[in-house]
């Protein structure tokens, strides 16, 4: 079974990335042959300043393997150090129709925030489904949101194999059921294009800051309060154990317990949490041939497989 996943490298990766797809991804390294690449070329819909893109591919390459990705398991490469996707994406394009890129909810949502209705964000899905087909892929790991994705990246190939022949394997999402879409410190998805991320490995004053500022209701101290509708609970409930999530359960429903002691908690388990990641993360960046190392190895394999599925492309299409 072969596994496909990747990051986008827009800015410093937060714990709705962690929950959202690094640790799934790295749950899953154990399971088959694992392909996890950075997100370069999607990234420039966002990042305008090169430096600043470089800086953050390699910043996403350090905190994967830090969050425990094995790249004797897994490759981890840069998305452009495999350019024949870039190929394949304009041989996709040709077959796409422009109504099923018209519904794709991202391009609507990211446009209806402010970002610019370029052709690259139009046309992102194209992209996506030549990095998932490229490498002959089985399983997708996604959150909720990113299931339309998939299906895009289905109804392409399916296209594809209608006009040429068997070309493509039909991926499937693996959808982790039991998490939710992590939430914000303003309590909509949280996202680095909606400014309301709490970082994986931030400084303790900021990260303690960020939790502080999450947004709550005004119920007084002494008030019952809903841990179903509070974004302190649900991010409570994805670094907690089962007896400590339910202390808090109760001292919810019971009242007498403010809101702001409620978040010291929070964060003093996020610390907790990540601690071991954090003193992992420090002993990465010590050597910095061995990130070089590692992505240098990832691209050696991807694109020997990503090779195999081009030639069969070019053969099919008359290239």
């Amino acid at each position: 079974m072969r596994i496909l996943s990747g990051i986008q490298s827009s800015g410093i990766l937060h714990i709705g990335n962690y929950f959202g797809m690094i640790q799934p991804a790295v749950a899953l390294q154990a399971e088959g042959e694992a392909f996890y690449f950075i997100a370069n070329y999607h990234a420039l819909t966002s990042v305008r300043d090169p430096e600043t893109l470089r800086q953050n591919s390699r910043s996403v390459a350090i905190d994967f393997l830090a969050c425990g990705l094995d790249p004797e398991r897994a490759a981890l490469f840069l998305q452009t150090d495999v350019p024949a996707v870039t190929e394949l994406t304009w041989i996709l394009s040709t077959v796409t129709p422009m109504g099923l890129l018209e519904r794709a909810h991202s391009y609507k949502d990211k446009v209806a925030r402010g970002m610019p209705a370029s052709a690259g964000l139009f046309t992102y899905p194209v992209l996506m489904a030549a990095d998932i087909l490229i490498y002959d892929s089985d399983i997708v790991p996604v959150g909720k949101d990113q299931k339309q994705h998939i299906e895009i990246t289905r109804d392409v190939a399916v296209k594809m194999n209608e006009q040429y022949g068997p070309i493509f394997k039909l991926p499937e999402p693996r959808i982790r059921e039991t998490t939710e879409t992590v939430p914000g410190i303003d309590g909509q998805k949280m996202s680095k294009s909606y400014g309301n991320t709490i970082d994986i490995f931030g400084e303790e004053k900021e990260t303690r800051k960020r939790v502080m500022s999450i947004v709550t209701d005004s119920k007084p101290v002494d008030a019952a309060k809903d841990p179903a509708s509070s974004t302190i609970f649900q991010l409570y409930s994805l670094v907690a154990g089962r007896n400590e999530l339910e202390e808090m359960r109760e001292r919810f429903q019971q009242g007498g317990t403010g809101y702001g002691d409620f978040k010291k908690q929070l964060f003093a388990k996020l610390w907790e949490y990540f601690e071991p990641m954090r003193k992992r993360r420090e002993e990465i960046l010590k050597d910095p041939d061995y990130i070089d190392a590692v992505l240098k190895k990832g691209a050696v394999r991807a694109n020997k497989e990503a090779g195999k599925v081009m030639k069969r492309v070019r053969a099919a299409v008359g290239l």
